[in-house]
């Protein structure tokens, strides 16, 4: 398959008061085309660096970022995003909200196909009907629906979603779980997810690839079988349970509280392609 993200090598050290902090070490990820991949690892092991990263929001050290082949020099139009936060601006509508990246890099298309994608996103999220609403208006899975399809307006080819469930309670949560099966089905991106939700990582990702404790590598690499259509039952099965067994382990590792040669780890369930990259 076509590499979409190719990360080589990379480096990055944040200045700080005490001297250099090195978050990202020699890292090396590649998520192809269309794929769904899952990142997860220690908290402050540099998760959230790595989207900036992608996003060309931020520049390594050293190695190579690559999108389409091509190096990530600056912040790119094809790169969406959405937050633990929505940040939605409570004077403008819903669907005004949704719309705001077509006004900051202006869209080729008329106006009224901007208009129409942006109702089709929300009525893909279920949130047709809301559309004239300001955003106190709504609750909070509500509004990071919201944040989903503004992210996806602009039809980006990767979209980088940096703990965007991580606040909701669980029902909300597992909700919009469903909700983003719904959406990856019909739109052709790219995704990368943060999370520090086991289940939530195997449940939407196609790959999942654990960081080991700062300054991040990557230490283990999971495929996930694909199964179809997946619902919450799925996360109830022993492969599901065999699989989040596994990733555990990996972050005890990560986090230095288990040695990385431990026999007992059961091994990845049958199909899954499970390595390490130690």
């Amino acid at each position: 398959m076509t590499a979409m993200i190719e990360i080589r090598g990379v480096r990055h050290a944040y200045q700080t008061a005490d001297g250099p902090l090195q978050v990202l070490d020699g890292l090396e990820l590649t998520v192809d085309e269309g794929g769904f991949v899952a990142v997860v690892g220690p908290s402050g092991c540099g998760k959230s660096t790595l989207t900036r990263l992608i996003a060309g929001l931020m520049k390594p050290d050293a190695g190579e970022m690559l999108l389409h082949g091509r190096p990530v020099q600056g912040p790119r139009s094809t790169v969406g995003m959405a937050f633990q936060n929505p940040v939605l601006l409570e004077w403008r509508t819903i669907l005004q909200n949704v719309m705001l990246p077509l006004e900051i890099v202006p869209a080729k298309t008329p106006r009224r196909q901007q208009e129409e994608r942006a109702r089709y996103l929300l009525s893909l999220v279920g949130l047709d009907g809301f559309e004239d609403k300001r955003p106190s208006e709504l609750s909070g899975g509500m509004r990071q629906r919201a944040s989903l399809c503004r992210a996806l307006v602009h039809q980006p080819e990767v979209l980088i979603l940096d703990e965007p469930f991580g606040a909701l309670d669980a029902f909300t949560r597992e909700d919009l779980w469903q909700t983003m099966h719904r959406v990856k089905e019909n739109e052709p991106f790219t995704g990368v997810l943060i999370t520090h939700d086991l289940r939530e990582s195997i449940f939407l990702a196609n790959q999942v690839v654990v960081l080991s404790g700062r300054p991040a590598r990557t230490q283990y690499v999971l495929d996930v079988p694909a199964t179809g259509p997946r619902d919450l039952e799925h996360l109830y099965t022993a492969e599901a349970s065999e699989m989040l067994t596994v990733l555990r382990h990996q972050i005890e590792v990560a986090q230095g509280r288990a040695p990385a040669e431990d026999t007992a780890t059961p091994a990845p369930p049958p199909g899954s392609a499970a390595q390490g990259m130690q």
